[in-house]
């Protein structure tokens, strides 16, 4: 069987809403349908052509389950195209287009529809507690969103941990990042992001979303919510750390947000047979594991696991984008490979002051990488994410002259 490269067609994104903000009107299945929809249109592909539908989300929920069949028919598409769900936490996107590539380099198919989404403003309580009644006491409901988090590794192995912002203070304290050192780089980081929308980066990438109101008409969502143009080193110190004498606080972490994110995956023949133009193809790809209680390291592993097989290094890479889940993390990540300050990394902010909607970062971190490639003319990215649970992926792409 001849084995072909795997293109990427089309990639576009939302806007990035905040916790509770202007995205929270529309559940994941809608979001996720919309961007299948705007995909469709963008790519100008017939709806009958695409074979898979791959969705990548972190918080799955049975009130939409097995999201890619779910927003696939939600979207309108034929019945006869199937869909299935990825979940690798963070790192969930940059997997859906990886088993999308790996189906079309081993010919299984020859277009799929890869969609990231998450709404973390619609993230539900659950209960352990009614399924075989409850005879006394109380029933304790738990948060989905906050359960994800504490429970990314066994406590009977890895011993207990409060959650990721532990992860980054270990890291700050493994790599001497001061709380200051944390506060600049959150600042640049949305300084890049205000100025990438003030000169109109994100114009190509960024699809607007009519979002049902209460009264009236909807309302159409077009930029990044979480982005504080006018926002100083000094009103970073004035925030108290989460935990106490630590580095990690409100405003050099990520935020948690509501987003969706796609592209088509296609073969060579297929360009062929519909005279569609890529951007990129999808050079390697790569997965580790890593210390759960120092996930924000993921990158390092991951990368140096891809690039000998592919045969470049980071020295090769035009632009590099490493997700930002602490400003502590990214910094430890870079400090190991020597790129602080680096103006290859982040050109347009990131997940401080962009936004993580979880299932859909990766996804939004290709597509902006793709389209920064494209007005640089770049030949190569990496994309890379740190995963809870301790693991790292990244990602290299090659663009289409």
């Amino acid at each position: 069987m001849k084995k072909t490269d795997a293109y990427i067609v089309s990639p576009l994104r939302t806007g990035i809403g905040k916790f509770g903000g202007g995205l929270m009107p529309l559940k994941a299945d809608e979001l996720a349908a919309f961007m299948i929809n705007e995909i469709v249109r963008y790519a100008g592909v017939e709806p009958g052509l695409i074979e898979e539908v791959i969705v990548s989300q972190s918080y799955q929920s049975s009130e939409a389950p097995c999201m890619g069949r779910y927003a696939a028919n939600l979207a309108g598409l034929p019945i006869e195209v199937p869909g299935y769900t990825v979940d690798r936490r963070c790192g969930s996107g940059v997997q859906a287009i990886a088993d999308a590539a790996m189906q079309v380099q081993t010919g299984v198919l020859d277009c799929a529809m890869v969609v990231g989404v998450e709404s973390m403003s619609n993230i539900e309580y659950y209960s352990t507690d009614m399924r075989w009644g409850k005879r006394l006491g109380s029933v304790v409901l738990h948060d989905r969103l906050e359960s994800g988090r504490v429970r990314s590794q066994p406590a009977s192995r890895f011993g207990e941990c409060s959650g990721p912002i532990e992860t980054a203070e270990n890291l700050a304290q493994d790599y001497g990042i001061s709380r200051e050192e944390a506060d600049r780089y959150a600042c640049h980081s949305h300084r890049k992001a205000a100025a990438a929308w003030r000169e109109g980066r994100f114009d190509k990438e960024v699809v607007p979303v009519p979002v049902p109101q209460r009264r009236g008409d909807p309302v159409l969502f077009r930029e990044d919510q979480g982005i504080r143009a006018d926002i100083s080193l000094d009103d970073l110190a004035k925030l108290k750390p989460i935990i106490r004498g630590g580095t990690v606080t409100a405003g050099n972490a990520s935020q948690q947000n509501d987003a969706a994110a796609g592209c088509l995956v296609v073969s060579e023949s297929f360009l062929q047979r519909t005279g569609i133009e890529p951007m990129a193809r999808l050079l390697g790809w790569s997965a580790a594991g890593c210390d759960p209680l120092r996930m924000g390291i993921g990158p390092v592993p991951a990368v140096a696991r891809l690039m000998p097989r592919i045969g470049l290094s980071l020295d090769d890479m035009d632009v590099v984008e490493v997700n930002e889940a602490f400003a502590a993390q990214i910094l430890a990540v870079l400090k190991e490979w020597g790129m602080v300050d680096d103006p290859r990394v982040n050109p347009n902010g990131s997940g401080i002051s962009l936004g993580h909607p979880i299932g859909a970062t990766g996804m939004r971190i290709m597509t902006t990488l793709l389209h920064e490639m494209e007005r640089r003319k770049a030949r190569y990215g990496l994309e890379t994410m740190c995963i809870g649970g301790g693991q790292g992926m990244a990602a290299v792409f090659e663009r289409i002259a």
